[in-house]
C-alpha cells in the first residue's frame, strides 16, 4: 500500500475506503509485548487471505519508535523475493535469540556495582552487538525500498530537533532517505542506555547529510500520531493518492496502536522521595532511570489521550484500537532485563493481553478502562483483521 514507490506495484490508494495505519511503540526487550499482539493480527489475516498475508500488505503506514522502529522495518524491509524480510511470527523470536547479547546481565553485586558504575560515566551498553545484528538482517536496504510506507520518529541532539524519518518525505527530501539499519540504529539508541548514533548518508550525486541521533522516544515513543500527521501533510498538500479524502475526516482512518506495557496502574515512584533526588537519583533509583521512563511514558501517554479525544469528537472511536497492558511491575517494567526468565514474563504478558477486554484510557484518570461489551482484544483484532481484508480486496478490485 505504498505510493510513490516503484519495487512494488499496487492499486493507487484513491480506491480507498480507509486510511491504515499501525503504530508499534518504544520500549526495548518489552517489544516482545507487540510482537506477540501483531502475530496474532497477521494470524488472523492469514485465516482469511491464506499463509502468504503479511502485515505490510494492509497497512497505508507502519509506524514505530525506538524498539518499534527495529520491529517497523523488520516487517517491511523486502527480502530477495519483494516480500517482507520478516513475518509477525518471525518477531518474537528474534527478541528471544538476540536480547540477552544486546543487553547482557552481569549478575551477582560486583556485576550490580560494575553497571552502576559504569552508567555513571558511559551507556550501560555499548551496542556493538545491536548494531551488528541491524547491519546483518536490514543490509543495505533504504528507506524508499520499504514494502509500505514507514515512520519513524529519531531525535537529533546537534539541533535538539526531531528527525521523522517517512516514507513520504524520503521521497521529496532525498538526504532522508537513508539506510534503514542506520535508521533503527539511530531509533534505538536510549540515552544512558546505549551511545548516540552518528552516521553520514550519501544520496544523490554524491551529496552527503551527516546525522547525530538519539531514541526516537525523547520525541515520540508512541508515534502514532506523527503518522496521522505525515498522512494528513500529504491531504494538505494535495498528493492525489489520497483524494478525495478530507484532513479531518477521521472516519475514514483505521487506527492500530501497540503499547510496550507500562506502570500507570502501580505506584512506581513517590513525590516524597522524588523531592530528594538530584541528578543521580533521576538517573538512577532501584535499577530503572526515573527520568527516562517519565518523558517516554509521558509521551506515550498524551498522544493516545490525544487520539482518543479527537477519534470521539468526529464520532470515529471504534476506528481507534489502543493495545496496552499498564500494571507493569518489577522487571517486567524494565527495558534491559534480558534475563530468560523475564523475557518469557514478557511473552506471557503479551498472550494474556490478547484475553483481556478491549480497554480506552479514561480522558480524567488517565487509566485504561474495559470498554462496555467491549469484547476481549483478541476480538477487536478479528473485527479489525476482516476491515483490513476488505479494504485490501476492495482496492484489488478497482
Amino acid at each position: 500500500m505504498k505510493s510513490g514507490s516503484t519495487s512494488v506495484q499496487i492499486q493507487p490508494p484513491t480506491y480507498r475506503n480507509l486510511i491504515t495505519i499501525l503504530s508499534i511503540d518504544g520500549g526495548g526487550i518489552r517489544g516482545i509485548i507487540p510482537a506477540t499482539i501483531l502475530e496474532y493480527l497477521e494470524s488472523q489475516l492469514q485465516v482469511l487471505d491464506g499463509e502468504d498475508a503479511r502485515l505490510s500488505d494492509y497497512f497505508d503506514v507502519i509506524a514505530g519508535t525506538s524498539t518499534g522502529g527495529l520491529v517497523t522495518a523488520m516487517l517491511t524491509a523486502p527480502d530477495k523475493n519483494n516480500r517482507p524480510l520478516f513475518a509477525a511470527k518471525d518477531i518474537k523470536p528474534f527478541y528471544l535469540e538476540h536480547s540477552s547479547r544486546i543487553f547482557p546481565q552481569k549478575c551477582g553485586l560486583l556485576g550490580l556495582v560494575g553497571r552502576l558504575l559504569k552508567s555513571l560515566v558511559a551507556p550501560k551498553y555499548d551496542g556493538e552487538y545491536l548494531h551488528k545484528v541491524i547491519r546483518e538482517k536490514l543490509g543495505e536496504t533504504r528507506l524508499d525500498e520499504t514494502l509500505t510506507n514507514v515512520v519513524i520518529p529519531t531525535f537529533n541532539i546537534e539541533s535538539l530537533q526531531p528527525i521523522v524519518f517517512s516514507t513520504y518525505q524520503a521521497i521529496g527530501t532525498p538526504s532522508l532517505d537513508a539506510r534503514l539499519s542506520d535508521i533503527c540504529i539511530g531509533t534505538t539508541a536510549a540515552p544512558t542506555y546505549l551511545p548516540a548514533y552518528h552516521f553520514k548518508n550519501q544520496f544523490k550525486q554524491g551529496n552527503i547529510r551527516e546525522f547525530n541521533l538519539v531514541d526516537g522516544g525523547v520525541a515520540a515513543n508512541n508515534p502514532a500520531l506523527v503518522a496521522i500527521n505525515q498522512i494528513t501533510k500529504q491531504i494538505l498538500d494535495e498528493n492525489p493518492d489520497f483524494f478525495p479524502i478530507k484532513p479531518m475526516d477521521y472516519g475514514r482512518f483505521l487506527v492500530i496502536s501497540v503499547g510496550t506495557g507500562s506502570s500507570n496502574g502501580q505506584k512506581k515512584y513517590s513525590a516524597e522521595k522524588a523531592a530528594k533526588w538530584g541528578i543521580f537519583g533521576w538517573l538512577l533509583n532501584g535499577g530503572s532511570t526515573p527520568i527516562i521512563d517519565a518523558f517516554t511514558q509521558a509521551s506515550a501517554d498524551m498522544v493516545d489521550l490525544h487520539i482518543s479525544v479527537v477519534f470521539e469528537v468526529f464520532h470515529s472511536k471504534e476506528n481507534y484500537l489502543r493495545i496496552q497492558e499498564d500494571t507493569l511491575t518489577g522487571t517486567a517494567a524494565s527495558v534491559d532485563v534480558a534475563t530468560k526468565e523475564n523475557l518469557n514474563k514478557l511473552v506471557q504478558i503479551g498472550q494474556s493481553l490478547l484475553k483481556k477486554p478491549v480497554s480506552r484510557v479514561n480522558l480524567d484518570s488517565g487509566l485504561y478502562e474495559p470498554i462496555e461489551n467491549g469484547g476481549t482484544n483478541e476480538d477487536a483484532l478479528k473485527r479489525f483483521a476482516k476491515l483490513l481484508s476488505e479494504e485490501k480486496r476492495f482496492r484489488e478490485l478497482k
